[in-house]
C-alpha cells in the first residue's frame, strides 16, 4: 500500500446527477447515457484542509450549553426566514409553498388526509422500518441511537410548539431485514394501522419501493437512511427529503481522487469495484462509470457484483485481486464490509493495492476498531461524520452527551450509532422548527422546516453544515472528509475536506431508463 503521507490537494470535481439501476435483480450494466441525460453538470473547486487526526480542535462550541444556544439561534433564523417570505399553506389550504419554487399540491392528497395525523396533544408517532436482522442487522444500532436522541429531547420538553402543546416522540420500529418485499407491507402498516405522523425508511432498495406511496399519501418521508441520488427530487417527490451525502457525489470524489494520483502511478491506472447487486451498489457503480467516461485520464475500471444475501465474497474478491488494480472500492454495506476487508488482507490486495476504499455505508457499520492490522490504511469518503466509538472524541461535548443519552436509554453504542445520531438530531431540529411556524406542528410545517433548514450539525466535522433550499438545493449534506484509518492510533486521519454545498443537481428519477431525467 502506498505511503499515507500525501500532500493535501484541492479536488476539482464535476458533479452530474449520476444514476443507478432501479431494480434489485437487474443484471444490466449502467451506461454512460444515464448521466448524459441529466441536468447540466456543475463544476466546482472544493475546499481542502490540512491533514489532521479525527477530533482535532476547531471553532465548534466547547460545551452543550454553547451548542444548544447556537442551535436555538439557527432555528429562530429559519423560522424568521419562513415567516418573512410568507411561506406556508395558502389561504385556501390547497397548496404549501416554500423557498425557491418549492410547492406541494395539497388538493391532490387523498380524501380524509389529515395534516396532524399521528399527533395527539402529548405524542408524536414516528415510524421506522429498519434492518434488525439479515445482512444489514447492525443497522439496528441506528434505530437505537434514534430512540436515544428522541427520548432525550422528549424528556427535555423540546417538542413544545407555539400552540402550547408539549409532545414526546414515540418511535415505532419494525424489522424489514433489508428486504424491500418486507418494507412495503410494514410501511402500509405504519401509515394505515398505526397512523404515524412521519416515516423514515432504511436502505436504497427499500426506500425506492416505498417513496411513491408515501408521497401519494402525503406522509412526511423524513431523512430516509440512504444516499441514493433519486431522493433529490423535490418537484416530483416533495414529501421525501435527502439525508446524507449522495452516493453519486461520493463516487465522483473517488474518481477525482484517483485521477489526480495518476502521475504517481505512471500515467495510467486501474480501479476495481465490488458492488452489492441492488439499487444501493448499482448507484455507486453507475456514477463512477459516468465520471470515468468523461475523464481524460487513462483509467480502466473493472467490477464484480454480489447479492445482498451472499454468505461470502471470496470468489468475487479473488477475481478482482487477479486484475492487479491500483485502487479498490468496496461499494457495500453491512456484514459484507468486514468480510471484504478481511479477504483483502488474505488475498494480498491489502499489500499490493495502492488505495483501498470502503463506502460511507461501510464506514458507518463496520467494527473497524476491532479489525486490527487488516483495517490499517483503508480510505473512505465518509460524509464527514464523527465516530462516537473512538477515543479521539472523548472531549467532544456532543459525543459525550450522546453517549450519556444512549446509556440512559438502555442501549450500547455500535458502529451504526453514528448514522442514527446524525439523522435523528436533524429530524429533532426539524420538528422543533415546525412547531414554531403558523399553526404549530403539522405535517406540512415539518416539510417546510426541512426544506428550509440551515444548521450546524454536531456530528459533522468542522467546516461542514446541513442545509436545504427548496427546489434550488435538495441535498441536506454535500460535503465529506477523505480520511484513512490508522490502526496503531485507532483513529481516522483526515487528509482532505470536500465541500460542495448547493452544487448537486436535482434528480427526477426515471424508472424506465433507471436514470436521472
Amino acid at each position: 500500500m502506498r505511503s499515507l503521507k500525501l500532500t493535501v490537494v484541492t479536488l476539482t470535481v464535476v458533479l452530474a446527477g449520476a444514476s443507478a439501476c432501479a431494480s434489485d435483480d437487474s443484471e444490466a450494466e449502467p451506461t454512460g447515457g444515464a448521466t448524459e441525460s441529466t441536468a447540466a453538470a456543475t463544476t466546482a473547486s472544493t475546499t481542502a484542509t490540512t491533514a489532521a487526526a479525527a477530533g482535532a480542535a476547531s471553532d465548534s462550541p466547547t460545551s452543550m450549553d454553547e451548542w444548544e444556544a447556537l442551535w436555538a439561534e439557527e432555528r429562530a433564523a429559519v423560522v424568521a426566514e419562513i415567516q418573512e417570505n410568507g411561506w406556508g399553506k395558502t389561504p385556501d389550504g390547497n397548496r404549501l409553498v416554500g423557498p425557491e419554487g418549492f410547492e406541494i399540491d395539497l388538493a391532490a392528497c387523498p380524501a380524509g388526509w389529515d395534516d396532524t395525523e399521528g399527533l395527539t396533544d402529548s405524542e408524536i408517532l414516528f415510524g421506522l422500518p429498519i434492518a434488525q436482522s439479515g445482512p444489514l442487522a447492525e443497522s439496528a444500532g441506528a434505530g437505537r441511537a434514534t430512540d436515544a436522541v428522541f427520548r432525550h429531547y422528549s424528556d427535555e420538553g423540546a417538542f413544545t410548539d407555539n400552540t402550547g402543546k408539549t409532545r414526546s416522540i414515540t418511535l415505532v420500529q419494525r424489522d424489514d431485514a433489508y428486504d424491500p418485499a418486507r418494507t412495503i407491507p410494514l410501511v402500509d402498516e405504519l401509515i394505515d394501522s398505526v397512523k404515524v405522523f412521519a416515516v423514515q425508511t432504511h436502505g436504497s432498495p427499500n426506500t425506492l419501493r416505498t417513496y411513491d406511496k408515501l408521497n401519494t399519501r402525503c406522509v412526511p418521508h423524513a431523512l430516509p437512511i440512504s444516499g441514493h441520488p433519486a431522493l433529490g427530487d423535490p418537484v416530483n417527490h416533495p414529501w421525501t427529503t435527502t439525508s446524507s451525502i449522495s452516493y453519486a457525489t461520493e463516487a465522483v470524489i473517488w474518481g477525482a481522487f484517483f485521477e489526480q494520483r495518476l502521475a504517481e502511478l505512471g500515467g495510467r491506472g486501474k480501479i476495481a469495484g465490488l458492488l452489492m447487486n441492488n439499487d444501493f451498489g448499482l448507484s455507486y457503480d453507475a456514477a463512477l462509470r459516468a465520471y470515468l467516461e468523461t475523464s481524460e485520464g487513462d483509467i480502466e475500471y473493472v467490477s464484480e457484483k454480489f447479492e445482498p444475501t451472499a454468505a461470502t465474497v471470496t470468489d468475487e474478491m479473488t477475481t478482482l485481486a487477479s486484475e492487479d488494480p491500483d485502487m479498490f472500492i468496496a461499494m457495500s454495506a453491512g456484514s459484507s464490509c468486514a468480510q471484504i476487508m478481511t479477504e483483502a488482507a488474505q488475498n494480498g490486495m491489502h499489500q499490493s493495492v495502492d488505495y483501498l476504499f470502503i463506502s460511507s455505508a461501510c464506514k458507518a457499520g463496520v467494527p473497524i476498531i476491532d479489525m486490527g492490522s487488516s483495517a490499517d490504511g483503508w480510505w473512505s469518503v465518509a460524509g464527514g461524520l464523527k465516530d462516537v466509538l473512538i477515543s479521539a472524541y472523548d472531549d467532544d461535548p456532543f459525543v459525550v452527551a450522546a453517549r450519556q443519552w444512549t446509556a440512559e436509554a438502555g442501549h450500547e453504542p455500535s458502529p451504526s450509532f453514528n448514522l442514527g445520531l446524525y439523522y435523528s438530531w436533524a429530524i429533532a431540529q426539524g420538528i422543533q422548527i415546525a412547531g414554531q411556524l403558523d399553526g404549530g406542528l403539522t405535517r406540512t410545517n415539518l416539510m417546510l422546516a426541512l426544506r428550509s433548514i440551515d444548521m450546524t450539525h454536531p456530528m459533522l466535522l468542522g467546516g461542514l453544515t446541513i442545509s436545504m433550499n427548496g427546489n434550488a438545493d435538495a441535498y441536506l449534506l454535500e460535503g465529506s472528509d477523505i480520511s484513512y484509518w490508522d490502526a496503531a492510533q485507532k483513529t481516522w486521519v483526515q487528509e482532505t475536506l470536500v465541500n460542495l454545498d448547493g452544487r448537486t443537481p436535482l434528480c427526477a428519477w426515471d424508472q424506465n431508463t433507471s436514470a436521472c431525467a
